[in-house]
């Protein structure tokens, strides 16, 4: 690592202390010790911490540590009197007190090996201990406790590497360089906050940024009383799940789109994937199962590489892009069953396994599969939205919206919103409130990537509120984007339980020019 404060720089990897352009001598023993002092300048060092540490446990004098810190203080231009960068605390230790900016190292390794760093493998992420400003009072604590609990949470996220607290809360200066910490940890991203305290107003702004190109990928800022510190966390944690699951695989994907196929490894491939399958069309479908063949050909391991072949399948299936169904809904739940398999505790393994029972007409066969997708991680929008789907279609219209509701405001921007919309207006049309269930079918037929049974869906929707004309223009919309869209592929598609629902949409498509 490499520090700097007052003119000094601190090169912990290098073994060297400098003052502006010269060297510090320092004896090996001051040298541990003042490297010691600095990267923990957040907090004191016991003498006991010391010992253990610098003199590695053995049996040391108060006279020698007393020498040691002399030292160090003498290379510093402090003293024992004035104590301006290094204090003794009575009874308790020393402490660095000079402010303490981290910067990135020289790097030390060969350039292939740089290029490679920071691009290969899964994301990793370091959270950092947020900045206060403000009367702080007896709330100082909250700077520390909302990245501690998103640390927690983000830890169950496993397709995330997640950086330790003891690791990271090392960064606690006010101007540390997120590259420095990206290049010391690894870290690909950094998650920064203020924490901002007027009287009785609190406001905390959380960022997430790309620590390479130190561009910012998410940022959003949060306020209330203090009074609802607990609630305000709580949505932030829920934020930064949502964001990390949309925008991460975004930017990874952006990042392997710029490199030659050849030097992509199994998580830049997948990621490549990514780009195509939530375009949902045949041919970015099987653009993205080819580059997930490609992963898993790489590394037969990776878990979430085949949850994402088995929503491919799983699209072919729902959108009848192949001759053989049969062959894509066997496709799905293979997948998905590998996928668990290999990594049992991916809520997107649970989450593609729950959908393959939809392909085979027993949604409700996979509510075990979804129940443990929330539970794996209660913020994982496209969870909630499936719970939904499955709620909607067995006529539990409360609990459907219920699910979508938080689905839509946990990732307002999901890939899967247009899903979301049109499941809403299932569940009000089931609810027998067609009024707005026709204003959500538009919404969610309008929207870019929504294909031909999002179309059915307003069809039906509208028909069912008296507004033919409007039905038939979206069953027109309909059989442009599939000639052999019909009734029955429809209910393919939406096994509702209710026979007599079933019936009155039947009647709907039909008078809105659906055949049979």
């Amino acid at each position: 690592m490499l520090f700097r404060f007052k003119g000094f720089e601190l090169n912990t990897a290098l073994g060297e202390l400098r003052d502006g352009d010269e060297e510090v001598f320092l004896e090996p023993i001051a040298f541990s010790l003042l490297c010691l002092l600095v990267e923990n300048n957040d907090r004191v060092i016991t003498k006991d911490e010391a010992i253990e540490k610098v003199w590695s446990g053995r049996f040391v004098s108060d006279a020698a540590i007393s020498t040691a810190l002399k030292s160090v203080r003498r290379a510093l231009g402090d003293d024992g009197e004035t104590q301006g960068m290094v204090r003794t605390l009575r009874g308790r230790g020393f402490r660095f007190v000079e402010p303490v900016a981290l910067r990135a190292a020289a790097p030390t390794e060969p350039a292939e090996k740089q290029e490679t760093g920071l691009d290969s493998g899964r994301p990793s992420l370091a959270i950092l201990p947020f900045r206060s400003l403000g009367q702080t009072g007896g709330h100082a604590a909250i700077a520390d406790a909302i990245p501690a609990e998103l640390i927690a949470s983000l830890s169950k996220l496993r397709w995330l590497k997640v950086f330790a607290r003891g690791s990271t809360f090392r960064f606690r200066n006010h101007d540390t360089d997120l590259a420095a910490v990206g290049s010391t940890l690894g870290a690909r991203y950094c998650i920064s906050g203020v924490v901002e305290i007027f009287g009785t107003r609190l406001a905390v702004s959380v960022e997430l940024t790309e620590a390479r190109t130190m561009s910012v990928v998410w940022g959003e800022r949060f306020q209330g009383n203090l009074n609802d510190v607990h609630d305000i966390r709580s949505e932030i944690v829920a934020s930064v799940v949502s964001a990390l699951e949309l925008h991460v695989p975004m930017q990874e994907a952006e990042a392997a789109r710029l490199r030659l196929p050849q030097s992509l490894d199994a998580w830049a491939l997948y990621h490549v994937g990514l780009r195509h399958m939530y375009r949902f069309n045949r041919t970015d479908n099987d653009a993205a199962a080819a580059w997930f063949d490609k992963a898993i050909e790489q590394d037969p391991e990776f878990s979430r590489a085949y949850a994402a072949r088995s929503f491919t399948s799983f699209q072919c299936a729902f959108l009848n892009y192949s001759q053989n169904r049969e062959a894509d809904v066997q496709e799905a739940r293979q997948f998905a069953e590998r996928s668990v398999e290999i990594d049992p505790l991916d809520p997107m393994s649970c989450f593609n396994l729950a959908r393959a029972h939809w392909l085979e007409g027993a949604p409700e066969s996979g509510l075990g599969w979804l129940d443990r997708t929330i539970s794996l991680s209660p913020n994982f929008a496209q969870g909630h939205y499936a719970r939904g789907w499955t709620d909607a279609i067995a006529g539990r219209g409360p609990d459907a919206l219920r699910h979508i509701g938080t689905a839509i405001d946990l990732s307002p921007l999901d890939p899967f919103l247009y899903a979301m919309q049109a499941t809403r207006a299932l569940a009000h049309l089931g609810n027998g409130d067609t009024k707005r269930a026709a204003s959500w079918s538009e919404h969610a037929a309008r929207a870019p990537g929504a294909h031909y049974l999002i179309a059915l869906i307003a069809s039906a929707s509208h028909q069912m509120n008296g507004d033919q004309e409007q039905a038939i223009s979206w069953t027109n919309h309909a059989l442009r984007r599939r000639p052999g869209a019909s009734v029955e592929r429809f209910f393919r598609a939406f096994p509702f339980a209710d026979q007599d629902f079933r019936r009155e949409i039947t009647v709907a498509l039909r008078k809105s020019g659906v055949s049979h």
